[in-house]
């Protein structure tokens, strides 16, 4: 049984963003949320900002002393502690600092960072309980691994082991020579993202494929009104935004003001609830 959340969901569009500023960010909306979701669900929301935890891990491990992501769910402390005796973390993380350590890579072939994240993606595509974000996880890295494949052919450059994931989909894309890697029929953005791929213009690459990615949580979440789901897709949709500050001020003011929109358009509580 899903959890609906009326209240939460609906005031999202009260959201107030210094869009120079950024004082209402992917970190700030976590923690702020935290005390509000049944425990369960945010465990959900945490898998979304694993990845930021995936580079602090490797950082720490190779010792490349770049700054530490504090919108990991891990602290620094805590993973320093971690890597001496691998406990307590995620399934993938262990197995990855295993590995690491013992100088027997699961994927001898990959770097690091990519053996990482492919650990990660077969983890968070094959055993979450949650349809959308599965999905989600599993779009995003199609599309990540098709735009590296697309960018490849066009400077003829190898790219067999720069592809992430150990699934059916990844596997074909290493070794399909096929205009749309043979998944035309089973993956309707190809078209749309070889076409992307064609751009010559890096930042118009990147915005036409958050564009995309942004109407595939539009698509995935139209009929979940108040249940996690549309939370995930916000959080997600803020760190676009996030990103862009660092790209694109005028058109991370852009996103907000249409996700801005979209709440005000969307979220209306039931009179039932409306009521009382």
């Amino acid at each position: 049984m899903k959890r609906n959340y009326y209240y939460l969901v609906a005031g999202l569009q009260d959201v107030t963003l210094d869009i120079h500023k950024l004082t209402f960010d992917q970190l700030a909306f976590r923690e702020e949320i935290r005390k509000d979701l049944d425990p369960r669900d945010f465990l959900l929301v945490e898998k979304l900002f694993l990845p930021y935890d995936n580079d602090n891990l490797i950082n720490l491990l190779e010792k490349n002393n770049k700054a530490f992501s504090e919108k990991g769910n891990f602290s620094k402390e805590h993973l320093e502690e971690i890597i001496k005796e691998p406990a307590d973390l995620p399934a993938y993380m262990v197995k990855f600092i295993t590995a690491f350590k013992t100088k027997e890579p699961v994927y001898p072939d990959m770097s690091p960072e990519n053996e990482l994240t492919t650990l990660f993606y077969d983890e968070v595509t094959g055993k979450l309980h949650n349809e959308f974000l599965r999905n989600w996880f599993r779009f995003e890295l199609n599309v990540k691994n098709i735009m590296a494949a697309l960018n490849a052919r066009k400077y003829k450059v190898p790219y067999e082991h720069e592809i992430i994931g150990t699934g059916e989909t990844s596997g074909t894309i290493r070794k399909s020579h096929a205009r749309d890697f043979g998944l035309g029929s089973e993956l309707d953005y190809i078209e749309e993202l070889t076409a992307i791929s064609k751009k010559e213009d890096i930042r118009e690459r990147e915005q036409a494929i958050d564009e995309m990615q942004w109407k595939y949580l539009d698509e995935e979440t139209f009929f979940h009104y108040f249940t996690i789901e549309k939370i995930l897709a916000f959080i997600i949709k803020l760190g676009m935004i996030e990103r862009w500050l660092d790209i694109d001020k005028d058109h991370s003011n852009e996103l907000f003001k249409k996700l801005l929109s979209e709440l005000q358009a969307s979220y209306q509580l039931p009179e039932t609830f409306t009521d009382k």
